[in-house]
């Protein structure tokens, strides 16, 4: 999974106290969670560090949990909440090199899932692009959220759209 020393992994006890130390500005910090407020996973919540060089310098959580139900029908899905890239690093591609690794860590760590499924906020334009480029659809659903109207993103897992899981 290395991709110039980027890699996806599940997190760890040696990851937490650099998670804890993560900034983002408040333009940022409005659309997502910071690692510290949201490292206690509960069941269903698989809390992913995008390292370099295996220092953590990105975060997001998979999920199972019955929230995946609002966004989609698919009981293959997983639900992607809280990525936020520590501002000291952002502007290195790191988000996008994170993202370009999900579909290996998927099939490695949850060959169950089909699609992974998330809601961004309409005036979140550089996450939109993001994900747009990391593969992920538009699906034309709307949901509000605490901010204001998000859309529903869609991510479709290759091998599965092939064999029709």
């Amino acid at each position: 999974m290395n991709k110039k020393n980027i890699d996806l992994q599940k997190l760890r006890p040696e990851h937490i106290e650099a998670l804890r130390s993560f900034t983002l500005p408040e333009e940022q910090e409005q659309f997502t969670a910071l690692p510290k407020d949201v490292l206690e996973a509960g069941e269903g919540q698989f809390p992913i560090v995008i390292t370099k060089e295996d220092h953590p310098v990105g975060f997001f959580i998979l999920h199972t949990t019955e929230r995946v139900k609002e966004f989609t029908e698919n009981p293959k899905a997983m639900l992607l909440t809280a990525l936020s890239i520590n501002f000291s690093q952002q502007g290195k591609g790191y988000a996008g090199k994170g993202m370009a690794l999900l579909q290996p860590l998927l099939k490695k760590e949850f060959p169950h899932c089909s699609e992974v499924v998330l809601a961004v906020n309409r005036r979140n334009i550089a996450a939109q692009k993001l994900y747009g480029k990391a593969g992920f659809q538009d699906t034309g659903r709307k949901k509000m959220g605490k901010i204001g109207e998000q859309y529903i993103y869609s991510y479709l897992i290759e091998d599965c759209v092939k064999a029709k899981c």
